[in-house]
């Protein structure tokens, strides 16, 4: 019976090993705390738990040592920033994780622009890169509306998006004080230098392709839409994500397949610019907007609740897929998804994102008999299982998969599997799925689509032109 070796302890990971499951395989895991999901999953299967860190190569490498696995899957960012799959394969282990240099993609969000407008990757945005607060607020004043971003991935947090139709804000307080405050966000990190990206902000109906590649072929999940904002109708901080929605009636055929070609297209770019074969996940979160689709960022990994989706979506030998992204043959995949819609929501401790130390520590519940009643999937994050009970660690606590025949099937079972979890202060997005969500996003997507068709059929769909201070007018070609 094969082996396999999977790195990280989220819901991600605890999805990757329910997926694995099914293929027959036995399940071990590097984890930093006791994924309860995970752990019955290796439980099982005849696999285990290997405790420590799954950044430190030297611990990974050490589990697969013990375990032997016929192949290793990284499901986190953090360790292939960290090099944990270049560390593995110099050991000559099997595996399905994107190089320490192909990840920074996604690691290093200035290098993910440069990329796109060095090789013309459909889907630029106009950007600058400042280490000084003050040239970041001259060029934001010049752009207008813009996300002010961390340069380094921050765990999908960080980001302020700022528009330029609200009267009562003092903009330029705003402009300084989100440079300001990105800037102290990057202070923790050690691998890259302080600075700030600022880049035009655009509006529109967000989604993410997903991808396995090896290099060569790609193979794309359907598209899955993300909900980044902690509370109700997109407000509040951005946090890790609190839901998704898969498939996505409201987009094209032609808007999708054009954001999977701005995806294969960036792996084509990163081959040249690195001389070095990409061997993993890439995703890019895109939003579909007055131009067309554009990406907002990328993933060298599934997302997070994004993967949960995808997994459940896909009708194949999920072991047969990740181990033919590793030997290079992915041109063999079988390309089988269910006829399903998935509806995922995620349950928060209260503090979370912004207040670990409050969201530590509250007990939740799940009334298994609703769950196994109403054929939803629990997947288990930041949460460790102590004296007979599921206790929070600081972040997203589990994350329930709804499945349905139809978008309001599943989110109507989202809701009565959502009802059967609870604790001590938890929160969770009762409007993600909804019929009157998913007809907004309808509604937003026909308004841009009128937009960037418009400008398409009169030639102005590549054209941008900006007043930047000390340079004047500037065109930009997209």
């Amino acid at each position: 019976m094969e082996k396999v070796l999977i790195v990280g302890d989220g819901a991600r990971e605890h999805a990757i090993a329910w997926a694995l499951e099914r293929s027959g395989v036995v399940i071990n895991a590097v984890v930093g705390h006791r994924n309860p999901g995970i752990e019955e999953v290796a439980r099982r299967t005849g696999g285990r738990l290997y405790l420590g860190s799954p950044t430190d190569p030297g611990t990974v490498v050490k589990a697969a040592e013990d375990s032997s696995p016929d192949l290793v899957v990284i499901g986190p960012e953090e360790p292939l920033f960290a090099g944990v799959s270049d560390a593995l394969r110099e050991r000559g282990f099997r595996t399905l994780g994107a190089s320490r240099r192909l990840s920074i993609i996604e690691m290093r969000k200035d290098f993910a622009r440069s990329l796109q407008w060095k090789y013309g990757v459909p889907g630029r945005l106009i950007y600058g890169v400042f280490k000084d607060v003050e040239e970041a607020y001259r060029f934001s004043r010049s752009v207008g509306a813009v996300a002010i971003k961390p340069i380094r991935q921050a765990g999908g947090k960080g980001v302020r998006v700022i528009y330029g139709d609200a009267a009562y804000l003092d903009f330029d307080e705003v402009y300084r004080r989100g440079a300001e405050d990105v800037l102290k966000q990057l202070a923790g990190y050690r691998d890259v230098d302080t600075a700030v990206l600022v880049e035009e902000a655009v509006w529109g109906v967000e989604f993410t392709v997903q991808a396995l590649t090896d290099g060569e072929s790609m193979f794309f999940f359907p598209p899955v839409q993300d909900n980044p904002h902690a509370y109700e109708y997109g407000v509040g901080p951005e946090c890790g994500g609190m839901g998704t929605v898969s498939p996505l009636p409201f987009l094209e055929e032609g808007e999708v397949e054009e954001a999977k070609r701005a995806v294969e297209l960036t792996v084509k770019a990163l081959g040249e610019e690195l001389g070095e074969r990409y061997v993993g996940v890439i995703s890019g979160q895109m939003m579909l907007t007055a131009r067309g689709p554009v990406i907002i960022e990328y993933y060298s990994r599934l997302g997070d609740p994004e993967a949960l989706n995808a997994l459940y979506l896909y009708g194949g030998d999920a072991y047969t897929l990740f181990s033919l992204a590793a030997d290079g043959k992915l041109h063999k995949a079988e390309r089988r998804f269910r006829e399903e819609h998935t509806v995922v929501k995620a349950l928060a401790p209260l503090g979370y994102p912004h207040r670990r130390d409050v969201a530590r520590g509250r007990r939740i519940y799940v009334d298994w008999d609703v769950i196994k009643r109403e054929g939803c999937l629990v997947f288990f994050s930041s949460v460790e299982e102590r004296d007979g009970a599921y206790v929070t660690l600081g972040s997203r606590a589990l994350e329930i998969l709804a499945p349905g025949r139809t978008a309001e099937e599943a989110y109507q079972r989202s809701e009565r599997c959502m009802s059967a979890v609870g604790g001590d202060g938890v929160y969770y997005r009762r409007d993600i799925g909804s019929p009157e969500y998913m007809s907004s996003m309808a509604a937003k997507a026909e308004k841009v689509r009128a937009v960037y068709r418009w400008r398409r059929e009169r030639g102005l769909g590549g054209r941008v032109v900006v007043w930047e201070p000390g340079v004047g007018l500037r065109e930009y070609k997209l």
